[in-house]
Parts: C-alpha cells; sequence; structure tokens
C-alpha cells in the first residue's frame, strides 16, 4: 500500500495513520506532510519505526526551506519517482 500525505501531522489524526502503516508499506510525504520527517521529531521516529520505506517530494521540502532539517533516514522523491510510486503501488491511500 503507498500512503500519500499531504497533511502535517499536527493537522490531522496522524496516530491513526500509524496504526495502519506496516513495514511492507511505502509512504510518500508532500505538500505539509512533509514536515512529519523533520530529523529528531516525534512524528519521524514513529513513521521510521513502523518500518516502511519512506519518500519525501524534494520540491515540498525546499518549498519550505526544510533542506537542512529532513532525516537522512528518507528518500528524496522527485516528481518522476511521485508517478513511478502512484503507476507501481495498486492500492493507495491519500489523505
Amino acid at each position: 500500500m503507498l500512503y500519500i500525505i499531504s497533511t502535517s501531522p499536527f493537522q490531522c489524526d496522524f496516530r491513526f495513520i500509524l496504526r495502519l502503516i506496516t513495514p511492507r508499506d511505502t509512504i510518500l510525504l508532500i505538500q505539509d506532510g512533509v514536515i512529519a520527517v523533520i530529523s529528531q521529531s516525534m512524528h519521524f521516529r514513529s513513521l521510521y519505526e513502523k518500518g516502511a520505506k519512506i519518500y519525501v517530494l524534494n520540491e515540498d521540502v525546499n518549498a519550505r526551506g526544510l533542506q537542512n532539517m529532513i532525516s537522512e533516514q528518507v528518500i528524496l522523491a522527485s516528481y518522476e519517482d511521485f508517478v513511478w510510486l502512484t503507476a507501481n503501488h495498486k492500492q493507495q491511500f491519500s489523505l
């Protein structure tokens, strides 16, 4: 399952989303969702502990000035990566 999260973890039920994610899943953070992978944040630690592969849209990180704050344990994704991820995951959940 691909989880596309575009909402800030401060503006959604982030704990509910975490209960759905398994190690077999992939997470793509876009728009304000990129805030969830700021290094050393409780949101990032919670996501990372799930064992899912985590991608973050590079353009949205740059637009928010978070380049030096994003954990090195996530994968920076381009728009081409975004398309590839959506095309290669039949099941998707967007928030």
